[in-house]
């Protein structure tokens, strides 16, 4: 879709979009079509509910006076509500509602808001943003739609004042939306076209924005001792990988200044529980068990897009998990690149696994500022928050504060959970250093124990994003399927906290 900025104006044909704040009272462009119409919005105002609270719209079809197609006039609600976070909702709503329009295009009047800090300028680039998420569609194995059945708009343009503003503004967004668009692509692809091989050469095609990428075979990982990632995908045809992403948009020396920030994610391409074979019921959704690395990847594409002014780290652990004649086998003991070893109680608590490994090497290698994690963890995580929260963990207050903040910000909310000496104790094991379950209860907790074991003194946070990465039901900015929850949480972390102006 086509997004473009103008002066104010507005067309005579096709769909405009109007606003009004709380008490049905019409924005200025509003107030000018208002009489243009010969009050036609006033009337239709009067003979519905609508009152101009946020999340409210009223559609004018073809008003007198105009060759116009429909007037859509959208609530705003209270000066106070109008937020970055709710333009963008209100861009996706005016997305959905004008998306099957004739004519394919839309402009959409913006103007200033009486006691609300944002400009014109500002609010359009929100909308916009909202618009571009909600615009999201993975039909590319869709071979007999229907032509009413695929989205005919085309493009918007939002007519401001300081529309330049605007579309410098959206041009930063956009680089985000690019990189929440890779993600959704990724976790909605099948584990025929993605798999560890696959997904690294997705990662790879990183390297045309500036970031430096490395893969690692399973050779390589084997001389790095990496037994705990090895053993999960051993049951499996398709060799593991590990890819090393780097952006280096912060200073360049060696001191704690260019330290860089590290994120970490699960790669489990498809995931059959191993051995530990999972029902079969519900089992094609485990195509997205690579939704963490899916986040990290799509997060290396929004700080290089946007030329983020931070040194960031991205470690993506690539696993197929397979039962086969070569695969783990519950009881096996494996040892870590940490050199600690894991008894292997049920192979279907497998992330673990590729997390301790991956975690270990970017620790020791990188020496980062901190890191964060996120994995389609653990299924007690959606007992637990279901799918309005991501757990959280962590042992570092700082970092939990911050990334809580970003996630309300941004509408990708996290849960702290607790960490503590007593749920530890739960994964020593008999024969080796610790096992991988810990039992019935918490088990969530368990598995964030099980993690913390591999980070030493480093600030670190585990984001378990199994109740969040995928959706079956429509959001504002969020169409149903792949979510890409977390990269643009972290996208804010950093550009919160992080970059160096």
């Amino acid at each position: 879709m086509k997004t473009s900025f103008a002066k104010p104006g507005l067309p005579t044909t096709g769909i405009v979009v109007v606003s009004a704040n709380a008490g049905s009272k019409l924005s200025a462009t509003a107030s000018k079509l208002n009489k243009k119409t010969g009050g036609a919005l006033t009337r239709a105002i009067k003979a519905s509910n609508f009152e101009g609270k946020k999340g409210q719209s009223l559609n004018v079809m073809a008003p007198a006076g105009t060759r116009l197609d429909r007037v859509m006039v959208v609530g705003l609600g209270k000066a106070d509500e109008v937020t970055e976070l709710e333009m963008q909702k209100l861009g996706g709503r005016i997305y959905a509602g004008t998306k099957q329009g004739i004519k394919g295009t839309v402009a959409i009047a913006v103007d200033a808001v009486k006691d609300v800090k944002m400009s014109a300028g500002d609010i359009a680039a929100e909308i916009a943003y909202g618009a571009q998420l909600r615009s999201y569609r993975f039909d590319k194995y869709k071979t007999k739609q229907k032509p009413k059945d695929k989205p005919k708009l085309k493009s918007i343009t939002l007519h401001c004042t300081g529309f330049a503003k605007a579309r410098k503004n959206y041009t930063r967004l956009g680089k985000i939306a690019n990189g929440v668009f890779f993600t959704r692509d990724l976790v909605s692809e099948p584990s025929n076209v993605i798999y560890p091989d696959t997904l690294a050469k997705q990662a790879k095609s990183l390297e045309k924005l500036g970031v430096k990428v490395q893969i690692l075979g399973e050779a390589q990982m084997r001389r790095l001792g990496m037994g705990a990632l090895l053993g999960v995908g051993q049951g499996s045809i398709r060799e593991s990988k590990m890819v090393v992403m780097q952006w280096q948009g912060g200073p360049k020396s060696r001191g704690k200044e260019a330290q860089p920030v590290a994120f970490v994610g699960k790669g489990v391409t498809f995931d059959t529980g191993g051995i530990s074979i999972k029902p079969s019921a519900g089992m094609e959704d485990m195509k997205w068990d690579m939704g963490g690395a899916g986040a990290v990847i799509g997060l290396m594409k929004a700080l290089a897009g946007r030329k983020a002014k931070a040194n960031v780290v991205g470690v993506v652990g690539l696993v197929e998990n397979m039962p086969g004649g070569n695969a783990q086998r519950p009881g096996d003991i494996v040892t870590s690149m940490s050199g600690q070893t894991i008894e292997v109680l049920n192979t279907d608590a497998e992330g673990r696994l590729v997390l301790a490994d991956a975690l270990h090497y970017t620790n020791n290698r990188f020496k980062p500022k901190f890191m964060v994690n996120l994995a389609t963890l653990t299924g007690a995580i959606i007992v637990s928050l279901g799918s309005h929260h991501a757990g959280l963990f962590s042992n570092n207050d700082q970092l939990s504060e911050r990334l809580t903040k970003a996630g309300t910000e941004v509408e990708e909310k996290l849960w702290r959970l607790p960490l503590d000496e007593a749920y530890d104790k739960m994964i020593n094991s008999q024969a080796a250093d610790m096992q991988n379950i810990g039992g019935r209860g918490a088990g969530s907790i368990t598995a964030a124990q099980f993690l913390q074991r591999f980070v030493g003194k480093t600030p670190w946070a585990h984001l378990d994003i199994a109740g969040v990465t995928w959706s079956k039901t429509d959001a504002p900015t969020v169409p149903k399927g792949g979510t890409a929850f977390g990269v643009r949480l972290l996208d804010r972390l950093v550009a919160n906290h992080y970059e160096k102006s």
